[in-house]
């Protein structure tokens, strides 16, 4: 069983609204690892990143799933123990909810939390709240002040843009200056906006700076929100 990883990273590259992959250099052997949009987002080309994994193996291939944190490696292996709940849609759910959310979703028996996932089902959500319930630790909650996906996009994208250079005051100036933006021309009701739609046009906010963006945070800007 491969527990972690830690070496130079290669490469950061989305490939779904929920799924992400980012390749590291273990002993010169690079290792394709399955991340949310928002660990990929974290990561900078040829810097060093360290993720925590679990192997999912099957007839036809053997799959690393890599998390920043022992947190959610612990809620994605407890989702994939879900009648169900495949490793991606596993994934998925973090990419929407935090472990805290997670956490409070179960507590609180709200399984409209995980109806907002893409590819989870009202019977796969309920069924995620009956099985999960009593196996998570649930912390005080503060009030939201936005729906737990736009709570996600807000925080990754605020983790790229530091990533990026700029100052956490600034990046978070910027990015809830977008949401609010996005949200009064969406309206309430709407679904969360994917990431790279938020990182592109929090980017375009800040100015000239953003033209030195390099790395996984622009190729996820630029290139993936072409549905």
């Amino acid at each position: 069983m491969i527990s972690s990883v830690r070496g130079l990273v290669l490469s950061a590259l989305g490939s779904t609204a929920s799924t992400a992959t980012v390749v590291i250099e273990v002993g010169g052997v690079g290792l394709a690892v399955q991340v949310t949009p928002a660990t990929a987002l974290g990561v900078r080309i040829n810097d060093e990143a360290r993720l925590m994994t679990t192997l999912i193996v099957r007839e036809d291939s053997l799959t690393l799933y890599g998390f920043p944190t022992a947190e959610e490696l612990v809620v994605f292996e407890l989702l994939v123990g879900v009648t169900g709940v495949g490793p991606k849609s596993a994934l998925g759910v973090l990419a929407v909810l935090t472990p805290d959310q997670i956490a409070h979703a179960v507590a609180g028996d709200d399984d409209g939390a995980f109806r907002k996932v893409s590819g989870i089902g009202p019977k796969t959500a309920k069924l995620i709240v009956l099985s999960l319930a009593g196996k998570l630790a649930v912390t005080a909650a503060s009030t939201p002040t936005r729906q737990p996906g736009a709570t996600s996009v807000a925080a990754s994208v605020q983790a790229a843009l530091i990533g990026l250079g700029w100052s956490e005051r600034v990046a978070a100036e910027a990015v809830d200056e977008t949401l609010t933006e996005l949200a009064d021309a969406a309206g309430a009701d709407s679904a969360p906006p994917a990431v790279a739609a938020v990182l592109r046009l929090a980017l375009g906010r800040l100015g000239p700076a953003a033209h030195h963006a390099t790395g996984s945070a622009a190729a996820l800007a630029t290139g993936k929100d072409r549905s």
